[in-house]
């Protein structure tokens, strides 16, 4: 009965009201924004775990990059947190002062590494064989975009970010 059309929707499949639910071409990506307003996503097979996270629950560490915030323990694990718009070149630094800061927590192998960002979007499918490769990148940020893709009319290109080339950089070292 539950597995009968008719039963939720309370339409027979003939009838032009009814509606098949079409699959999403692509791969799952999470969009999110800078502060500068920069809007940029990452694919949400790479996420580990999206929250927001006050400011006084990291622990600043002493003698670091001036990108990174501090450390979180999320389930007994220590996660690095870093101004991803700081890392990536952005003019506008993270304001900090306020109840929550979102937080995106990728992984690479047993690295994690939790990207403090201005606002948390939605859910958007992109199809990696379309996107494009960006014309006029900063050079701080070229290194971690693996394209990008034109999202709608007189609206700056989505890029997408490769997280792998972020967990890894070798900028989180430099003071």
């Amino acid at each position: 009965m539950v597995g009968n059309p008719d039963f939720l929707t309370g339409q027979s499949p003939d009838s032009p009201e009814f509606q098949e639910l079409e699959t999403p071409e692509g791969e799952p990506h999470l969009r999110f924004y800078l502060p500068s307003g920069m809007e940029l996503a990452l694919s949400a097979i790479g996420i580990k775990e999206v929250l927001s996270q006050s400011p006084d629950r990291m622990t600043p560490i002493p003698n670091i990059s001036p990108l990174l915030l501090g450390t979180l323990n999320i389930r007994g694990r220590v996660v690095w947190v870093a101004d991803l718009g700081q890392f990536l070149g952005d003019q506008i630094p993270l304001n900090t002062d306020r109840t929550e800061i979102p937080v995106i927590a990728i992984e690479d192998h047993d690295t994690i590494l939790g990207l403090a960002v201005e606002k948390i979007g939605d859910i958007v499918w992109l199809d990696i064989e379309q996107m494009k490769m960006p014309n006029q990148v900063p050079d701080t940020m070229a290194p971690f975009i693996r394209g990008e893709c034109q999202m709608g009319e007189n609206k700056d290109p989505l890029r997408l970010l490769d997280q792998i080339a972020v967990v890894r950089s070798a900028r989180w070292g430099a003071a």
